[in-house]
């Protein structure tokens, strides 16, 4: 990486573009820009976004884009391969053994875990409903009476 960000800022100070121009001109931050050129991918959260960050800043400076992305994709994976296996067959053994307490059994999806708060929910629904009908049910008898007829007062009186 370091030989991809030397190159950057090598092309940048012989055309004469300061890094603020280049920061301002792209759009991308300062410090990502400087992080490119010291070869400082640790700063970066995103991969694909770092990416895209060289792919720009390569197009600006006029160099090969596809090039240089072809050698960050060597360094990456180069760096990634330094990984040890034990490292890798620990975490897949990890993974693996959550998967299976998730799984309900083999034949169905994983089983789903529900928050207390969606039985609260559920819960309050049920008793609005309840006491609607309780109302319902009060408004419609008067004195132990089905009320089957509507009626109305005149005002004119």
């Amino acid at each position: 990486m370091n030989g991809i960000g030397t190159l950057l800022k090598e092309t940048r100070e012989s055309s004469g573009v300061s890094i603020d121009e280049a920061s301002s001109d792209l759009n991308i931050k300062l410090e990502y820009l400087l992080n490119i050129e010291e070869g400082k991918i640790g700063c970066f959260k995103d991969t694909f976004e770092l990416k895209s960050y060289i792919t720009n800043y390569a197009k600006y400076l006029g160099l090969n884009s596809e090039k240089l992305i072809d050698d960050f994709n060597e360094y990456m994976f180069e760096y990634t391969s330094k990984i040890p296996i034990k490292e890798i067959e620990k975490q897949a053994e990890k993974d693996a053994k959550d998967e299976l307490v998730k799984i309900a059994s083999p034949y169905t999806k994983k089983a789903r875990k529900y928050s207390k708060y969606y039985y609260l929910v559920y819960l309050i629904i049920f008793l609005l409903i309840i006491l609607a009908i309780a109302w319902s049910i009060k408004q419609i008898t008067i004195d132990n009476h089905t009320a089957n007829v509507i009626s109305y007062v005149d005002f004119k009186e």
